[in-house]
């Protein structure tokens, strides 16, 4: 029996600042989306991120992100997580 695809949708996370992330097409189950903001010596900011399945999943990536900071010798960072909300269509289409 053939395996049923998943729909493809739009996900759309908000962060506290007010930072707009949409990730899509996909049919990938994710959840969160996570975001470090890293501030370097120089003054300069540098942003990683990525997206989980879960929140759990997402969770156990703020451990990892302080030994980042440690190794890469960051004046300081923030990690951040946000729920990942569905759409149909893309977020530029709904202007």
């Amino acid at each position: 029996m053939a395996r049923k695809s998943r729909k493809k949708r739009y996900l759309t996370a908000t962060l506290p600042d007010g930072y707009v992330k949409t990730i899509g097409p996909t049919a990938d189950p994710f959840t969160h989306y996570w975001r470090i903001v890293a501030e370097l010596e120089n003054g300069k900011t540098e942003v990683f991120w990525g997206h989980t399945r879960s929140l759990a999943e997402a969770k156990k990536l703020k451990g990892p992100a302080g030994d980042g900071a440690r190794k890469r010798g960051w004046t300081g960072y923030r990690f951040e997580i946000a729920e990942l909300v569905e759409s149909e269509e893309s977020p530029e289409s709904q202007l």
